[in-house]
This record gives C-alpha cells, sequence and structure tokens, in this order.
C-alpha cells in the first residue's frame, strides 16, 4: 500500500483535547428558530426514539450520579472496572450482535482524560440492546467504527488508523488510510472519521469537520471533494457526526457539543445536503417505559443499527453523568455506551409516474405491511400528511381521501394540492398516527429523479506558459456512479462579488472513477506574484454542478 500522507495526524488527540479542554465547563444554551415551535410530532429526528426496553435498574453502591440512578446496567456496555466510549454494532452471522466500542480504566489517574489511551474491545449480545460483554482485546485506538470493505473485509476505524479482518472475530492488523486532499484544505483535521457504504460497494466518508470524501473501495485512497463543511450554517461547535445510506437517501447527524444539540440532514447524492428543522437529539432521550428517565449530562458519539433496508432502527451513544473534567478515577463517576430504539419508518413507494401537475387527478402512495405493522389495521386516515418534507414537518402537505387494501400494504389516495412536490424534491415524507396514537412516518423516492448522477470534482489548474498565452491545465474526477455526460469546465477569477471568466472547455463523458486532464487556454492573462482568487465551474446542459474556490499564485 502507498505509504500515507500523515497530515499531522499523529497529534490529532493531542490537539483535540487542547481544543477541548479549555470549554469543558462552559454549556451554551443555544437558542432556537422560532419556527420550530411549529413543527408537529414526527417532524423532528428526535420524535423517533422510542422507550427503551425493560432491564435490570441499578441497585446497591454502584456509580452514577442522581439523575442515572435509575438506569438499565444490563443496558449497552457498562461494568466497575472500566469507562466505555464510541463504538457502534454489527450483527453477524452467528445472529448475534458485535459492538465494537473502546474504553480504560476507571482508576486511571486523568479519569475521563484518560481517553487518548483508549483500547477498543470486541464485545457481544444476544441481542441489540445488550448487556454486551467483552470477548477480545483489539488494541489501541478511539472512537472506533466498523464498517465492511468492498472487498468483503472488516475494517475498525480508530483516530489515526484502522485495524482490518477477514472475521468480524479477528485476528485483526493495524493499518493507515491514504487521504489525498485533492488541493483542499482539511476541515478541522482528519479525526473523528464516519463512513457509509454506497451502491456500488464504495465508500462515502465524512470527517470530523464536515468534509466530504470518496474511496472506490473503503480501502483505496479517499479523495476529499468539499472545500467546506456541508453541515447546518448555524453556530455551533460540531463533531461527532455519523453518516449512513438507506434505500432512499443519505442521512447524517452531527452534534454542537458545546450547545448538547444536535442536526439532522438528508442527500441524495451524499455530497449536497439540505437541513431538516427541529433537534436531532438532546439530553433527555433515554427514557423507559414506565416514563422514568436516564438524565445523562451528555449524549456524544452517536451510531445506529440498520436493517435490510438500511433504515435505522437503533442508535447507540457514548453517555457520561457529569462533565468531562468532573469523571475522576475511582469516585462514583462514569460513561458507558446505551442503546435505544428507533422508529425506522415505513416502507413506502410513490405510484405516480410522472411529477403530478394541474391535470393530475391525485397523488397515490402504497405503504407496504411488515412483520409487526398492518397499515390497514393501524393507518388513521384523518391525520395522513404527504408532500415536501418542509411542508409536511410543520402540519401542511396532501390529505389523504382513501385507503385501499391490497395484498402486500394498503394504497393511500391523497389530494393533488398542498403537497408542494417539484422536480427537485428527491425524498417527499408521509407524516401521521396510528389509531393507537403512536406517530407513524416514511419517505419515498419519485420516479422522475435520478438517484444516480455523474460527481464530477476539478482539482486545482497547473498553469503552463506557450508562446503567447497562459495554458490552464485541470484535472477532473467522476465520483459518480454512473458515467457523466458531456458537460463544461469554466474558469473565473474573483473579484469580490465580480467574477471574470478566463478560460473555459468541454469534458467528455468520463466512467465512474475516471479521470481527465482539461486544457484550457486563457482569455485574460494572471499577474505574475498575486494571489489571484478563483473559481472553477463544471456545468451540465447549463445547470451547476459543482464549484472550487481557491487561491492561485504565479512565481
Amino acid at each position: 500500500m502507498k505509504k500515507p500522507r500523515k497530515f499531522g495526524l499523529y497529534t490529532t488527540a493531542l490537539f483535540c483535547l487542547w481544543m477541548i479542554a479549555p470549554s469543558y465547563g462552559q454549556i451554551t444554551e443555544r437558542p432556537r428558530p422560532k419556527e420550530w415551535d411549529l413543527l408537529i410530532e414526527g417532524a423532528r429526528f428526535k420524535d423517533r426514539f422510542l422507550p427503551m426496553p425493560k432491564g435490570k435498574v441499578i441497585t446497591g453502591s454502584d456509580w452514577g450520579a442522581e439523575g442515572v440512578r435509575k438506569r438499565y446496567i444490563d443496558n449497552g456496555s457498562e461494568d466497575s472496572e472500566r469507562s466505555y466510549w464510541g463504538g457502534n454494532i454489527l450483527k453477524g452471522d452467528d445472529g448475534k450482535f458485535h459492538l465494537y466500542v473502546c474504553g480504560w480504566p476507571e482508576s486511571s489517574e486523568k479519569g475521563h482524560m484518560e481517553w487518548p489511551n483508549s483500547i477498543v474491545y470486541h464485545t457481544v449480545s444476544d441481542n441489540s440492546i445488550g448487556p454486551y460483554k467483552i470477548v477480545d482485546t483489539i488494541g489501541k485506538g478511539h472512537n472506533p467504527e466498523i464498517f465492511r470493505a468492498k472487498n468483503g473485509k472488516y475494517v475498525i476505524y480508530v483516530i489515526n488508523g484502522y485495524y482490518i479482518s477477514d472475521s468480524y472475530n479477528g485476528p485483526w492488523k493495524y493499518e493507515k488510510f491514504v487521504f489525498d486532499q485533492r488541493d483542499r484544505p482539511i476541515i478541522e483535521g482528519l479525526s473523528n472519521l464516519t463512513f457509509a457504504k454506497r451502491e456500488d460497494g464504495s465508500n462515502l466518508m465524512v470527517c470530523r469537520g464536515g468534509g466530504i470524501w470518496f474511496s472506490e473501495t473503503g480501502l483505496s485512497p479517499y479523495n476529499q471533494i468539499t472545500d467546506k463543511r456541508v453541515y447546518p450554517a448555524v453556530d455551533g461547535e460540531f463533531e461527532d457526526p455519523v453518516v449512513w445510506r438507506d434505500h432512499i437517501q443519505y442521512h447524517l447527524i452531527v452534534n454542537d457539543w458545546l450547545g448538547r444539540i444536535a442536526f439532522y440532514q438528508r442527500s441524495k447524492d451524499g455530497v449536497n445536503w439540505i437541513t431538516d428543522p427541529g433537534e436531532a437529539y438532546t439530553t433527555g432521550i433515554s427514557f423507559h417505559q414506565d416514563g422514568v428517565k436516564e438524565d445523562w449530562f451528555k449524549y456524544e458519539r452517536i451510531k445506529v443499527l440498520q436493517d435490510k433496508y438500511g433504515r435505522a432502527y437503533q442508535a447507540n451513544f457514548a453517555v457520561i453523568d457529569v462533565l468531562k473534567l468532573e469523571d475522576k478515577p475511582n469516585d462514583r463517576h462514569s460513561s458507558k455506551n446505551i442503546s435505544i430504539p428507533l422508529n425506522a419508518g415505513m416502507l413506502m413507494e410513490m405510484l405516480n409516474t410522472e411529477l403530478p401537475s394541474l391535470n393530475t387527478k391525485f397523488v397515490r402512495v402504497k405503504v407496504l405491511k411488515e412483520p409487526n405493522f398492518d397499515p390497514a389495521k393501524e393507518l388513521d386516515l384523518q391525520t395522513l400528511r404527504f408532500g415536501k418534507s418542509e411542508l409536511v414537518n410543520y402540519g401542511k402537505g396532501s390529505r389523504a381521501t382513501k385507503i385501499e387494501n391490497t395484498k402486500d400494504g394498503v394504497i393511500i389516495t391523497f389530494e393533488n394540492s398542498g403537497h408542494g412536490l417539484t422536480q427537485d424534491e428527491f425524498a417527499p415524507k408521509l407524516i401521521g398516527k396510528s389509531k393507537s396514537g403512536k406517530i407513524l412516518f416514511g419517505y419515498t423516492r419519485v420516479p422522475w429523479v435520478a438517484y444516480n448522477e455523474a460527481i464530477l470534482s476539478a482539482r486545482k489548474p497547473i498553469v503552463n506558459k506557450t508562446k503567447d498565452q497562459q495554458v490552464f491545465e485541470v484535472q477532473v474526477d467522476n465520483f459518480g456512479l454512473v458515467k457523466s455526460k458531456e458537460s463544461k469546465l469554466e474558469l473565473y477569477i474573483l473579484d469580490g462579488e465580480k467574477k471574470t471568466l478566463i478560460a473555459s472547455g468541454l469534458i467528455a463523458p468520463l466512467d465512474p472513477y475516471a479521470m481527465s486532464k482539461i486544457k484550457l487556454a486563457g482569455i485574460i492573462p494572471l499577474t505574475k506574484g498575486a494571489n489571484n482568487l478563483m473559481k472553477l465551474v463544471i456545468q451540465e446542459k447549463g445547470i451547476q454542478k459543482s464549484t472550487f474556490n481557491f487561491e492561485l499564485k504565479l512565481d
């Protein structure tokens, strides 16, 4: 394997500690947008958290602040010897659930601040909730996340590297990823990485700072394609992203650790994201069936467990009962990993083959029957709203008029008004309630949207001077899953809000993961010695597909 570029990764853990430690004593209450008060039940990701299954309640003199004295000690990973943190779950071929979690001795002199010396453990449970018991010690590492590479190998990411094996039971070998930043700044360093498998088995990766990267195999070099973060454009100390893909779309949750609020985002392609309103999670989301809350001080490192459709049906968190700096060795405070069930949503299918127009009589959606869910018996027709998520989340959308039973579910007829569907809406949403009052929701794809498109991305030009003019050579890569169409490449020089075209050319169709070097003849020469602010734009049939802003200095 090619020797990886270091990019200062050796100091990542120390850097993160330096950046965060001065603020551990602070909690900032972030103001919520006023319009969030109008959201209905089922609009927020937070609404998907379900009661924790009944377990064994703490007794005796075990650790825990007052707010978690009634916690389930057989939920997730917990013992008196270690503080646990991070980790995600894989369901094995053996039918058991495997949580790859990190931890350190509770007796450590530095208390919670021992985390840079974390050990990764392989823990196992007979069910997804727990308790998880250690079966193997894998090695040093923090914030693990397991995934399968395109070749079927198991990969456990940890800060600064990964462990790899042919089996989820090991043995494990430590390796290093290769990262190609492609002339772009790495946003807040390469730590706390999270991964989602694309439809062809390749990997999308999000780094802590919100940059998007692609690897063709999950082990081959990761290529950065963004030059700014994809997180919401709001104040926040963002970390702990988790990304996953289901049969409809990509999902991303990122946490503002200082404000103790997380945001939920969705994407068609994993590159362009929209932020749904409302909190993804906050404190107080872990509660028992009798209403008792486990009042953990912080919820971090969210990971999700997915079903065969990719839907998230369980969340796992690292939780701590006090401020991290207050967790001392051999005291009454610690951290653990907990499991919380999620409402996975309904399986749905859009039956209209074309975008509804004024001539469309009605909108029809099929909701499929599943084990433990029969829409014919459970759907409350009067509560159902369907359409553009921005509308449905606020109780608007198209109203249901009729439900017809089918062999495998129901067909719901909605009015052809109020849905707000457009050519760009890639995942219309349905929100409603069951006849017993439970929240129901679901997303569907639509036949008129292309879900797999080319993802063309340009690198910084190399400037060559001929006798009469400057020639810009630009490398363009296709990170999409389908062949690109002929596109246009434009190079601009920026002056404030003004942009001036200095070169342009055509990009011939490129296969997935293919590359081409385009030569552009300069119209206006660049000044030597100056830091030129530049912008590359890729268009297809007049529609802007990607941009890249950078500085270019000619010697």
